[in-house]
């Protein structure tokens, strides 16, 4: 069994961390500088995503925003591959859509009973994460293991990571709400040829076409992206930094820049009243490093993010 970290029952005040209880799929670790690693733990299956490991990815998320020693999270996989997409272990059952909604919770149904996809739900708890979140993507990454990291904010890999979206392959369609994220970060015509055609490609490909951030030999992987991770927020506020992850991400789907102008005026007036800033000036004035007061657990601003996510 590995040792995960459970979210608090109540929003008490309390500058306790979470007790640790245990993942089967999955491992959460966190380091003294305050960034902390998700690993997807089936090596034996490449890391496949079972009905199990997407329930315990969904909690471990919740887990990373209710833990306030945890400023952003490193996800990779263990062993050789990243995440062998789906698990289809048990041939065509592994498309057996409502029993794998069914495994999942009652959560994974519509209001108009359709199973909700497994990886969208994955992506869009990434989506709403209060933490930066980085891909270290250290294998193969296919089907959902290619588009989940989709919705995170910055994706490496090692040189021996190879990609695949082969829904079409499978006679499926995109997962993870892919179709909106992956035009974004690649653009239509470039989602367009590895969505329909299904084909592999390496990780230079990937790197070429703004998938990638950059790309790293085997071993240096995990540091690389441990050491990206600190260096986001090292001196920033982490309230400051959930809501800037927010609206930029919200941003990107809004229909006229007025939307920002609205979001943002309100976000910064949250924040001039706040703690936050007023020690953010002091250390600046005094050239030490700030000490920032309030916490993503407890502190965000009323109504936060101020765009309520849409039924499904």
């Amino acid at each position: 069994m590995r040792r995960r970290i459970r979210p608090p029952r109540s929003p008490a005040r309390s500058s306790r961390p979470p007790e640790p209880v245990d993942f089967q799929t999955l491992e959460l670790s966190v380091e003294e500088s305050g960034i902390g690693t998700l690993t997807l733990d089936r090596p034996n299956a490449l890391n496949a995503i079972s009905p199990l490991m997407e329930r315990e990815f969904l909690e471990a998320f919740d887990c990373v925003d209710a833990d306030d020693r945890i400023r952003a999270l490193v996800v990779t996989g263990r062993g050789r591959a990243f995440c062998a997409g789906a698990d289809l272990s048990e041939g065509d059952a592994g498309f057996d859509v409502i029993r794998r909604a069914l495994e999942r919770g009652t959560e994974a149904l519509g209001a108009e009973g359709i199973p909700r996809d497994g990886g969208g739900m994955m992506a869009l708890r990434v989506f709403a994460c209060k933490k930066p979140v980085i891909a270290a993507i250290n294998g193969p990454a296919v089907g959902a293991g290619a588009t989940v990291p989709l919705a995170m904010d910055v994706r490496l890999s090692s040189e021996r990571a190879k990609f695949g979206m082969v829904f079409a392959r499978r006679g499926m369609c995109p997962d993870a709400a892919s179709s909106w994220f992956l035009p974004r970060i690649v653009g239509i015509s470039r989602a367009l040829d590895w969505m329909i055609s299904g084909r592999i490609f390496d990780a230079h490909e990937a790197l070429e076409a703004g998938y990638l951030r950059s790309i790293h030999p085997p071993d240096d992987l995990i540091p690389a992206a441990l050491e990206l991770a600190r260096g986001l927020v090292a001196g920033s506020a982490p309230v400051s930094a959930a809501i800037t992850r927010q609206l930029l991400w919200r941003m990107l789907g809004a229909a006229h820049p007025m939307v920002a102008h609205q979001l943002e005026s309100r976000a910064i007036l949250s924040r001039a009243e706040a703690a936050d800033a007023e020690e953010g000036v002091a250390a600046f004035l005094q050239k030490r490093p700030a000490q920032f007061p309030l916490t993503v657990s407890r502190d965000m601003p009323e109504g936060f993010p101020w765009a309520p996510e849409p039924t499904f």
